[in-house]
């Protein structure tokens, strides 16, 4: 006894769904590459021998042109004005030092400061996270140090 199907199978393979898992994944890899935060700010780090483990949350930078930015939190995906570089003046650094110190008083401070920037303006950063009790570390690149 013979059972004949209702209907022919196609000899054609459609392509359309996997269009659709195509651009969905191109979609995602382009919205999670945004989640990256490259530095906007150009700075020639010195070099040292000695490196932290922890990461800090906060960045301050300092390029060659004594412009001073900060990212007050780097891994803040909610408030994402937070995780970029926004340029401000030392009496600015040490207001915005001030309110983070007030959000949490453990937080660990990045310096990034330009190797051609002199040691006075790097004090005067540092000095302005010391007045507000935050710790603060001089953040290098890896190699080995000048003599």
């Amino acid at each position: 006894m013979a059972l004949k199907r209702p209907y022919e199978p196609l000899s054609l393979f459609s392509m359309s769904s996997m269009t659709d898992v195509i651009f969905l994944l191109l979609i995602f890899f382009m919205v999670t590459s945004s989640f990256i935060f490259p530095s906007a700010v150009d700075v020639n780090l010195p070099s040292s021998n000695n490196q932290v483990a922890t990461k800090p949350i906060t960045e301050v930078y300092l390029d060659s042109l004594y412009n001073i930015s900060i990212v007050e939190d780097r891994t803040d995906t909610v408030n994402m004005e937070k995780s970029y570089p926004r340029e401000v003046d030392l009496a600015a650094l040490a207001d915005r030092l001030a309110a983070i110190r007030a959000q949490d008083s453990l937080r660990t401070v990045a310096l990034y400061a330009d190797r051609s920037v002199e040691y006075g303006k790097v004090v005067e950063i540092l000095d302005a996270a010391a007045r507000q009790n935050l710790k603060m570390v001089l953040a290098t690149q890896v190699g080995q140090s000048s003599k």
